[in-house]
């Protein structure tokens, strides 16, 4: 095992060999193929934000680096021969920003307790809550022992580093129960994810919801576009840099409004859509002949990942429309199984996104730290579950009731 201080370090055939390995590629579920799955999140095929060309892009542009937190610590596992048989994506961080896992609360008791708990280690995909496998074993049969290795080797890089703890953020099952064997804490959360249920066009879907829900996505639609807004998909060799420098305006003006802080430079638009353009699109709206407002998608092979929006003009129901119904469209018509919207949001469960959940593992240097933050973490789990459960009393989708209703009107 050895620790690697940027992507430059690997090659990307070697990485994506483990991140994205042949057998998960192409294969593009049909929603029927995973419906009734208890979670469908963990039916994973290529994952776009696990690849070399995305994670070097945060890297090489700046966004990601020890100077904005971020000091690239990545692991590899190699054999006798020097064959990679597994990484993870790690940095050190000197802050929680950009993770969508918040510990400052558990960050500030530490802290008033005496300890110090930066620097810490997270194995995550920077600025995203996208779910993923993050111990990437190669397929075969040493896989599992791959993996366990991996577990062991964060916990040893936290120790050699002075780090208190190690989180590794929006990980899948086979990522969770090595974690768990190696004595890391179970977290949980909340998403809200579109599944595509078969449906052919966006009216099956809006069929499937309560006539009232219906009604309310046909007025939100509609007025979306009044004031002749227009809408362009946008994605593979279409992109330009005048998108990007519109894209990058928008981004960093509602970016600074609602977090204070942007993450993403504007060279890592033009290195990822450079590297990977046939694995992005772009929503854009247009007025008048200038974009006023665009929202970024990446492309896996059965779902498509919202990431980030922004606007120069406010339109009612605008962002509605560009994230989440435009998603559902497109995931329709391209017969994607899912749609992660990203974070937190529900607003978006009235739109036909669904309550799902979310894992975490965390470790810590300190057993007194670790004694209190599982304590904790049994209660937040238990809290979890229960509000999904009421989540799931309030989905839009028709009940047998409704339908019969609809049949006697």
């Amino acid at each position: 095992m050895r620790v690697i201080r940027s992507l430059r370090e690997v090659s990307a055939a070697d990485w994506n060999a483990c991140a994205n390995p042949p057998y998960l590629q192409g294969q593009n579920e049909t929603a029927a193929g995973i419906r009734g799955s208890e979670n469908r999140a963990q039916q994973e095929r290529y994952n776009p934000f696990l690849s070399h060309a995305f994670l070097s892009a945060l890297e090489d542009s700046g966004s990601a680096i020890a100077k904005t937190g971020w000091g690239a610590a990545h692991l590899l596992v190699e054999d006798e021969n020097g064959l990679l048989l597994g990484c993870a994506p790690a940095y050190i961080k000197t802050h929680s920003m950009g993770e969508y896992v918040f510990d400052y609360a558990w960050a500030d008791a530490y802290e008033r307790a005496g300890g110090r708990y930066y620097p810490k280690l997270l194995s995550a995909v920077p600025f995203t809550p996208a779910q993923g496998r993050r111990l990437l074993a190669a397929p075969g049969a040493r896989a599992a022992s791959t993996r366990k290795a991996l577990a062991a080797g964060l916990k040893a890089l936290a120790e050699k580093s002075g780090c208190s703890s190690v989180h590794v953020n929006f990980g899948l099952d086979e990522d969770n129960t090595a974690l768990a064997g190696a004595g890391f804490l179970h977290r949980t959360n909340k998403q809200f994810h579109f599944y595509n249920k078969s449906y052919s066009t966006f009216d099956d879907f809006l069929n499937a919801l309560s006539s009232r829900k219906r009604k309310t996505i046909r007025r939100e639609r509609r007025d979306a576009l009044r004031n002749d807004v227009i809408i362009e998909w946008i994605s593979g060799a279409s992109i330009t840099e005048k998108h990007w420098d519109a894209f990058f305006n928008f981004y960093m003006d509602t970016g600074s409004r609602k977090w204070g802080r942007p993450y993403l430079t504007r060279d890592y638009y033009s290195l990822v859509g450079e590297r990977m353009a046939d694995r992005i699109l772009l929503v854009m709206a247009k007025r008048q002949g200038r974009y006023i407002a665009g929202a970024i998608n990446f492309i896996g092979d059965d779902a498509l990942y919202g990431r980030n929006w922004g606007c120069m003009e406010d339109h009612p129901f605008l962002h509605f429309e560009v994230c989440y119904y435009q998603a559902i469209q497109f995931a329709i018509e391209h017969r994607l199984a899912r749609v992660e919207a990203g974070a937190q949001g529900e607003h978006k469960l009235l739109r036909g996104y669904e309550p799902v959940t979310t894992h975490s593992a965390h470790y810590f240097t300190d057993p007194g730290l670790g004694r209190a933050v599982e304590g904790f973490l049994q209660e937040e789990r238990r809290a979890i579950a229960e509000a999904i459960q009421t989540y799931g009393e309030y989905v839009p989708f028709r009940k047998d009731r409704d339908r019969e209703a609809e049949q006697e009107y």
